[in-house]
């Protein structure tokens, strides 16, 4: 069992960084004592930058206009990539921007890309999004996302709701469906834009019931909030990163992976965050090296970068 609620929101409360960070990689041995740090190798792909949205209108079938797209993913796979997570840019079809908002052009997707790349992940879809189209489509959930899993959709993807935000009821029912169909999900938590402390706790305890429930999350990413207007002075301080990650890994000890991410918070970050409870380095984008400082980071932090699939299968070790 991991801490207690008091103990989550002493340790926010909390100055020891260094006593916090040291608890949160006790964890993480314990876990994980093979002393092993994850990375996966893929893409995030928007849909509507690669798909046009005139050929869109003019053909409402996905694959007559989803040559780029196949593009794409062919290059990620020549690189080595797993895994696809795409951006379908729901609102606006379901906004009529596109004609073409019905379920089966989502599911003609997924299928031309399966019977392209049979092998590829497929990550789309938000909670939010879910229950937007299911709710267009005259839809529950589960039926959509039964619908979408059997056109070749392999995962929803992890975005959060915004803590505090009265979603939160909303994105568990999404989630639990997604697991009851076997179905396993991430779970990313947006932190450092206004919320309290409290309401961080409530979203860490809504996802370790419902993990207690499915055990159906593969992995946890925190994920810290965009400062306001770009302001770096604004931004979530490196401290504050650091501290919410050890503390997600102590409270979440029935999620196998914590992930740190080196997107936003630089590669110091990263790499410091794998002593305080990661274990998992995220997505990796096949291009410009970045693989290999990824894994340098990995090494130079004392651990063996390991390449899995988008399931969190172990696919290289070195």
């Amino acid at each position: 069992m991991g801490i207690s609620r008091e103990q989550a929101l002493d340790c926010f409360r909390s100055d020891d960084l260094v006593g916090i960070g040291m608890e949160a990689d006790a964890v993480r041995r314990r876990l994980h004592p093979e002393g092993v740090v994850s990375y996966a190798i893929g893409r995030r792909i928007d849909c509507g930058a690669v798909m046009d949205v005139g050929t869109l209108t003019a053909n409402k079938t996905a694959v007559g206009c989803a040559h780029r797209l196949f593009d794409e993913i062919g290059e990620t796979i020549e690189m080595g990539g797993t895994g696809v997570r795409l951006v379908c840019g729901v609102e606006h079809v379901m906004a009529g921007r596109i004609e073409c908002g019905e379920i089966d052009w989502f599911e003609g997707l997924f299928r031309g890309i399966k019977q392209r790349f049979p092998a590829i992940w497929i990550e789309a879809f938000s909670a939010a999004e879910a229950r937007l189209v299911a709710a267009a489509w005259g839809l529950g959930p589960r039926e959509t996302i039964a619908r979408l899993m059997d056109a070749g959709l392999d995962s929803i993807a992890g975005e959060s709701v915004r803590l505090g935000d009265g979603a939160l009821k909303e994105w568990v029912e999404v989630h639990g469906a997604a697991h009851g169909l076997g179905m396993r999900t991430t779970v990313e938590m947006v932190f450092g834009a206004g919320e309290t402390m409290e309401q961080r706790v409530d979203f860490l305890e809504a996802v370790r019931r419902l993990q207690e429930e499915t055990d159906g999350f593969v992995a946890f990413v925190p994920v810290a909030a965009e400062a306001p207007g770009g302001r770096e002075l604004d931004a979530v301080t490196a401290v504050e990163r650091l501290k919410t990650l050890a503390i997600a890994r102590m409270f979440l000890d029935n999620i196998e992976n914590v992930q740190a991410t080196g997107a936003a918070q630089g590669l110091k970050v990263l790499q410091m965050g794998l002593r305080f409870g990661a274990n998992d380095v995220g997505f990796v984008v096949p291009d410009g090296g970045n693989e290999e400082d990824v894994r340098r980071i990995i090494r130079d932090a004392g651990f063996r970068p390991a390449q899995t699939d988008m399931a969190h299968r172990t696919m290289l070790l070195t």
